[in-house]
């Protein structure tokens, strides 16, 4: 079966999406009206922007989605997916992909989904670690004897765990961690503290704006980052994306189950390779793929 998957936050770079624009009319027509839909021109942050410029939050998420969304839209007929998901932010990519959304509600979610985690960053100071060789059960245990917020936050593969929480509590946590085995506990270049209690004041935000937001039966399967389960029916799948602000993305157990269920094809659309890496790290034999410039 095939299964694609969508990158999240950290994946972007300068340039990304340009030749999308240049030689397709299609994605050029999506891009203008991306930039109509934000009231800025994106386009121009993602082709010829800095790093710091793609670093903000609310140019981030928008600009991952559109180079994922867009990406798969320019594939055409040869686009059929079987399953997919999406890292995080990425699930809204896999849903506009299956059908589950349309273009533009996806992105004026992901949009006021970055303005709202951006607000929520700016109450607490807080931030994220990356814990590389420890088993996640005693990364959990450790966070969870921890008096300060700190919480898992991405199980992204085997051996590498992603933390979130105060700056006190991420300070405390890396060195718990690395006493107890860890090979490195590396402080992330994030805003906040994603996908942990401190993103609360954003998860109320964001499902007043799903509630109101029309959701289909998709064409397959999305299995989603609470859960790690494939879902169709509109209603939950709603659910689940509020719940995925303050819950842990649990790709490690996505990843096992989407390969239980049949996949054998690991297509990432969007910038870079981080996903077939962490495919990877779960089954070194499983086939992976990737598109990330346009295909012509």
């Amino acid at each position: 079966m095939k299964a694609y998957v969508f990158p999240g936050q950290g994946a972007q770079f300068v340039g990304m999406g340009k030749d999308l624009y240049e030689n397709s009319d299609l994605a050029k027509e999506l891009f203008e009206k991306a930039n109509d839909i934000l009231g800025f021109r994106i386009t121009d942050l993602m082709f010829e922007g800095t790093d710091e410029d793609l670093r903000q939050t609310n140019v981030t998420q928008p600009a991952i989605f559109l180079h994922s969304v867009i990406l798969a839209k320019t594939l055409g007929d040869d686009f059929k997916p079987e399953m997919v998901a999406g890292h995080s932010l990425g699930e809204f990519s896999a849903l506009v992909a299956n059908g589950s959304l349309s273009f533009e509600d996806g992105l004026k979610l992901v949009s006021q989904r970055a303005s709202a985690m951006q607000k929520a960053c700016e109450i607490e100071p807080s931030t994220m670690a990356a814990i590389i060789g420890l088993d996640d059960e005693t990364v959990v245990k450790i966070c969870e004897e921890i008096n300060e917020i700190v919480v898992p936050a991405n199980f992204n593969c085997p051996g590498q765990l992603v933390i979130s929480g105060s700056m006190k509590g991420i300070e405390i946590a890396c060195e718990k961690l690395l006493e107890a085995g860890a090979k490195r506990a590396l402080p992330l270049k994030v805003g906040g503290a994603f996908h942990s209690p401190l993103m609360e004041p954003a998860r109320v935000e964001l499902e007043e704006a799903i509630e109101n937001t029309t959701f289909s039966t998709p064409i397959c399967p999305v299995y989603q980052n609470v859960n790690a389960m494939p879902i169709s029916n509109p209603d939950e799948i709603k659910k689940n994306l509020v719940s995925q602000l303050t819950a842990p993305v649990r790709f490690t157990q996505t990843m096992v189950n989407m390969i239980a269920d049949g996949a054998t094809l690991f297509t990432e659309v969007g910038p870079g390779k981080v996903i077939q890496g962490l495919v990877k790290k779960v089954d070194r034999k499983m086939e992976t793929a990737g598109v990330d410039s346009f295909q012509g």
